[in-house]
């Protein structure tokens, strides 16, 4: 049996434009001389749809858009993720399903069993649980059908101990030959690795071939890596699709052959181009196509803009430098330079004329009192201004430049340098983002060391340094990682070892802060713990315990 692994970016929502990529999937299909075309988890509507389920005309929508693939497509089977509706149902009445057919006639539809909600899921919210998972005997092999979630209960593997069923097994009792998983598993670092591994763990518990077909692309806050794989009855792997590209693959299980892409090497390629899809995406799903930045001569909005020009071309991608009087001359020259070594338009808007009037006529509000953050965080304000009129004359977005480091602890300016359409690194810590600045200057120079060697600073103030507020980031950033995404309380970071007064500082900061976060432009997910969909804290509450 050959199977060809169709792995799309949808756009959710779009039924006519993912409809015609699925067309032109098995007209692929076809020609590689597939059996049976395999897409991923609600392909046909986009992951996740979310309360886009709660519009009649897109359930009604979709149901006439599968009809049409069913009664249009004529070559090989389709598997196709989708959602199904059960009439007269008692429950929510919608379905994550999928449905298998061949030249115009239905063979099998498989509804999602398990329901994860948790982190960035919200599926009991929308759907009904299967009853059970689908064996469809036919096309020469029994299949066994698997929706994403499905494959995730394997005490020795995974251990959730929420769902008192495990799927696979049931398929592998019922006779199954071939577990099929359809498939819209969000990304984070290593993701991908730990899927192919829970499907070798499947392999060498049940000695089946195993294939799984994974959504790709970018969908707000999430990014769907790809890497669809399929894996031989003794698990190795006999089909891999790219990573973060539209990818078709085909693997004949017969023979244990197949196509076999190359896939990123290390943590910093994979986020790296993680992000460049995201950003992408994003914009264009959201009808943009040219972006602008603040440069400030730092590190994050170098790695941003070195992430912009990849996703969206220089032609497209303007960089601006606002300085005032506390802005150094090489923070300009440093700007400038990563501009040229980029390709992208860069213009300077000087801001002391406005930060001296913003004084001038704040001065009689504030009689007799010192400066402070006050006019540091005026000084962001106006550069938000400053871009977020560059984005409504030139119709561009503007890109936030700001670190999961300094997002965790608020060092950001409410509508200041927080003002933006994406942010692009506030899941990335700052270590990491200078570990990303060295894997973009791999080849060559693009980044210039001076950015990267020089110490990190608002320049917000005469002489100022991030270390003035904030511990050094690698003190910083493992707090924040077991804080934040392992959810260690401060008690156990002191005794793993972290210092008590950093801890109880950090610690404070990030939860202080949840104001903050909850007005920030949408993030791209990257790690196990965004901020964002994924993590639901409330900003007015009084449990702390620092």
């Amino acid at each position: 049996m050959k199977i060809a692994l169709a792995q799309l970016n949808p756009t959710i929502g779009d039924l006519e434009g993912n409809s015609r990529k699925i067309e032109d999937a098995c007209r692929s299909g076809e020609q590689i001389g597939a059996d049976l075309v395999v897409f991923s988890e609600l392909a046909l509507t986009g992951y996740p749809p979310r309360d886009l389920l709660y519009k009649p005309e897109l359930i009604s929508e979709g149901q006439t858009a599968l009809a049409c693939l069913v009664s249009k497509i004529q070559g090989p089977a389709v598997l196709l993720g989708h959602v199904g509706k059960r009439e007269g149902a008692i429950g929510k009445g919608l379905t994550n399903s999928a449905t298998l057919f061949h030249r115009g006639k239905i063979l099998a539809q498989a509804d999602k069993v398990l329901l994860p909600s948790y982190d960035v899921y919200d599926e009991t919210r929308y759907f009904q649980a299967g009853s059970r998972p689908v064996v469809f005997e036919g096309l020469g092999k029994k299949l066994g059908i698997t929706i994403c979630e499905d494959i995730w209960n394997f005490p020795g593997f995974y251990d959730q101990d929420i769902y008192q069923s495990n799927p696979v097994e049931e398929l592998v009792q019922a006779g199954a030959e071939i577990i099929i998983n359809v498939s819209a598993s969000p990304y984070c670092v290593g993701r991908w690795q730990t899927r192919l591994e829970l499907g070798r763990h499947i392999v060498k518990q049940f000695h089946l071939p195993f294939v799984l077909v994974n959504q790709v692309g970018g969908n707000d806050d999430l990014l769907f890596d790809g890497h669809s794989f399929a894996l031989s009855a003794n698990g190795e792997v006999i089909a891999q699709a790219k990573g973060f590209e539209e990818d078709l693959v085909g693997v004949d299980l017969e023979n244990g052959q197949g196509d076999l892409r190359p896939t990123p090497e290390g943590d910093e390629e994979e986020m790296f181009r993680a992000l460049v899809m995201g950003v992408g995406d994003y914009l264009n799903k959201c009808g943009y196509q040219k972006a602008v930045m603040g440069l400030s001569g730092g590190i994050d909005s170098a790695v941003v803009a070195a992430v912009a020009v990849e996703a969206l071309g220089a032609k497209n991608v303007m960089g601006l430098s606002m300085p005032s009087q506390y802005t150094a001359d090489q923070s300009i020259s440093d700007a400038e330079h990563l501009a040229n070594n980029l390709g992208i338009a860069f213009k300077v808007v000087a801001i002391r004329k406005l930060f001296d009037e913003y004084r001038e006529s704040l001065s009689p509000l504030f009689p007799g009192m010192a400066e402070d953050v006050t006019e540091e965080n005026i000084q962001a304000r106006i550069r938000g201004n400053i871009l977020m009129a560059a984005s409504n004359k030139l119709g561009s977005m503007v890109l936030s430049t700001g670190n999961k480091s300094e997002m965790s602890v608020g060092y950001c300016t409410l509508y200041g340098d927080m003002a933006g359409g994406l942010s692009v690194i506030s899941d990335v810590p700052k270590m990491k983002v200078y570990a990303l600045a060295d894997w973009i200057n791999r080849d060559r120079e693009i980044i210039p060391r001076a950015i990267i060697e020089r110490p990190p600073t608002a320049e917000l103030r005469p002489n100022q340094t991030d270390q003035d507020s904030l511990p050094p980031y690698e003190v910083l950033d493992p707090i924040l990682e077991n804080y934040v995404e392992k959810h260690w309380s401060a008690n156990r970071l002191i005794e793993e070892g972290f210092d008590a007064e950093v801890v109880r500082q950090v610690v404070r900061q990030v939860d202080l802060n949840e104001y903050k976060r909850n007005q920030a432009a949408p993030g791209l997910k990257v790690t196990a713990k965004a901020f964002g969909s994924g993590r639901r804290n409330p900003i007015a509450q009084k449990f702390r315990k620092y």
